[in-house]
């Protein structure tokens, strides 16, 4: 049987809590993580009609992408659609669980989807993640010193945009000496040593903290560990907001918005004036993004596709930068099967159903 809580493990493992951003709400918002899981349903929002498919699927498990509560609640009296999910979800013993931002920055979550539907090619971070690694420095006997370091990258130390197992090493000399209750081990207490050392570096991801100080204190063979981690100031660049990519051939503006409109199966696109030039490099967001547009502009796009731009926000891409608003649920529609895959591949048997709910809020005459 698997708890939630075993659920909620595989989640973070996937999408660490550390990728949210610091005004997000995620994780578990609604329910025991001790209790068992007896099914699991997987949308893009969690509101009334949603946990009712959670009932009639017998579901107590709804992972969602958009939290049902983003603020805190003074009273739960079912005077909104907020507090009647959680009323409703508290009454049919049904835990609720968001994701949101943590696959907002993914480097394969939201915008990761947008990339491959355009097929834009030769993709990075539009916006990388700041402070967001660090840097264990340690000293270990020659002869373990290849052990250590494997047990390193196996907890994820090393690991560097594409390349994995990255370190620095460099040989030098320790010394100490044991006091009358140390227990060495190289030497004597009491017994002055010299002995030949490796110092290793590895950089990583600050979320890892805690697996790789144990897998150094597993590995390594001293009694008592000579380690610095540093916090580095260096952005984290395979962590972040939206991608930039480039289309394999550039394409005529109208086209270009015919493209997307079909891509990501929009009804209707609002955009800026068209700026005059084929488009070729493409910079995406999913949801609302109009905060990205100087980062778009920097860093050369042709266009920018993101969600809930306001009127004034379009000026800002005369000219220069085509922006195209193409509505905040499609463009996450597709993150719930993302989900739906990730959990169904992990456990292959076990209950998950993709919810027919179609959530958007925002209706087209």
């Amino acid at each position: 049987m698997r708890t939630i809580q075993n659920i909620i493990d595989i989640l973070d493992q996937w999408a660490p809590p550390a990728y949210a951003e610091d005004f997000d709400n995620v994780g578990l918002l609604i329910g025991d993580a001790t209790s068992v899981c007896s099914g699991i349903l997987v949308s893009l929002d969690c509101i009334e009609t949603v946990v009712d498919e959670a009932i009639q699927t017998k579901s107590n498990l709804i992972v969602c992408f958009h939290p049902i509560v983003f603020s805190g609640l003074k009273k739960i009296t079912g005077k909104d659609y907020v507090e009647r999910v959680v009323l409703k979800a508290i009454r049919h013993n049904i835990a609720i669980f968001a994701l949101h931002t943590r696959l907002d920055n993914h480097p394969d979550g939201v915008n990761r989807i947008l990339i491959d539907r355009l097929k834009l090619n030769d993709s990075r971070i539009l916006i990388p993640k700041p402070s967001g690694l660090k840097k264990l420095s340690t000293y270990v006997p020659k002869k373990n010193s290849a052990y250590v370091l494997e047990a390193l990258h196996k907890a994820g130390a090393g690991a560097i945009g594409n390349y994995s197992e990255c370190s620095f090493t460099l040989e030098g000399k320790g010394h100490f000496t044991g006091n009358q209750a140390s227990n060495p081990h190289l030497g004597e207490p009491l017994e002055k040593m010299t002995i030949d050392e490796v110092q290793i570096q590895v950089v990583f991801e600050s979320h890892l903290t805690n697996s790789i100080q144990k897998a150094l204190m597993d590995s390594h063979p001293y009694e008592n560990i000579a380690y610095e981690v540093f916090s580095l100031d260096n952005t984290l660049t395979s962590v972040g907001g939206g991608r930039i990519g480039t289309l394999s051939k550039p394409m005529e503006e109208t086209l270009f918005l015919a493209y997307v409109k079909k891509q990501l199966n929009t009804k209707f696109i609002r955009h800026s004036p068209l700026i005059g030039k084929e488009i070729k490099t493409v910079a995406v967001l999913g949801g609302s993004g109009s905060f990205a547009i100087p980062n778009a502009k920097q860093q050369k796009a042709d266009a920018f596709i993101t969600a809930d731009l306001k009127y004034h926000q379009f000026y800002q891409g005369v000219n220069n930068l085509l922006l195209l608003d193409v509505g905040h649920y499609e463009s996450e529609q597709f993150t719930k099967n993302l989900i739906f895959d990730y959990l169904t591949k992990k456990m292959p048997n076990f209950a998950i159903v993709l919810s027919s709910i179609k959530t958007n809020p925002v209706n087209y005459f």
